[in-house]
């Protein structure tokens, strides 16, 4: 009972905070409805294509482009607790009698409620340029997305206490997610690859997420590549959540 009222404590205030300065919110959906609006009507011509995945082109990208946001939506996260920590937010925090878990989170959940937001305009604007997809495909879609990205958010605070350093982490995030994204197939499917890469995308856990959230957006929900990627995307928010969680509580020790 005591770890639910303080993680709902902090997710409060961290909820407040984006509310009173939402430019980060908004600046977050920017890219991918860019992506969506000036790239998304070149893989039309594409979807004719041999090897392109089953679906038509906006099943294919809509899901691609939302897993793009729940990486890099809630990756990013961390340098906004460098800079709580560097102001003592952090420290003052400590001294209190919350559950360290519970200032884990608080945050993590705001940034999933941030990711659900920027996930249903992106799949409205979808809609207005012909996705089809069913409400029970699109809602599903949207819970994996915020799970994932809920995984990355408690990793990127955990990195954020241990670097404490935005000119640390910042490489640190580009160098990790640039091959991440390009290699799981987000803008254009591994399976126009050629083989040797498409080889290497295999050791890529967010391929299978993509896979996963494609097959679900075209309605196929028992299909195994929707149980895989709800397999992973549940194995890798339980990773991020217990690494998060062990960097408050070290930092807190």
């Amino acid at each position: 009972m005591k770890f639910t009222h303080d993680t709902w404590l902090v997710f409060s205030r961290a909820m407040r905070l984006s509310v009173r300065n939402p430019v980060w919110v908004i600046i977050g959906i920017m890219q991918p409805i860019l992506y969506l609006t000036l790239f998304g009507p070149l893989l039309e011509p594409v979807a004719n294509t041999p090897g392109f995945p089953p679906g038509d082109a906006w099943q294919v990208f809509t899901p691609g482009l939302l897993v793009l946001l729940g990486l890099f939506g809630a990756a990013f996260v961390g340098f906004g607790l460098i800079a709580e920590w560097r102001a003592g937010v952090v420290d003052r925090m400590r001294v209190t009698p919350a559950a360290r878990g519970a200032l884990l989170m608080g945050r993590v959940l705001r940034d999933i409620v941030v990711i659900l937001v920027q996930g249903a305009l992106l799949v409205l604007t979808a809609i207005l340029m012909g996705l089809e997809a069913s409400l029970g495909s699109i809602l599903i879609g949207l819970g994996i997305v915020a799970l994932l990205g809920g995984s990355f958010s408690a990793v990127s605070y955990g990195l954020a206490l241990k670097l404490k350093s935005e000119d640390a982490f910042a490489p640190l995030l580009n160098g990790v997610l640039l091959p991440v994204m390009l290699l799981s197939g987000i803008l254009l499917p591994m399976t126009l690859a050629p083989g040797w890469l498409e080889t290497v995308s295999q050791f890529n856990p967010i391929t299978y997420v993509v896979d996963g959230v494609r097959a679900i957006f075209r309605g196929d929900l028992a299909s195994s590549e929707a149980g895989i990627g709800f397999a992973i995307t549940a194995v890798l928010i339980a990773l991020g959540v217990l690494y998060g969680t062990r960097m408050f509580r070290r930092e807190s020790a």
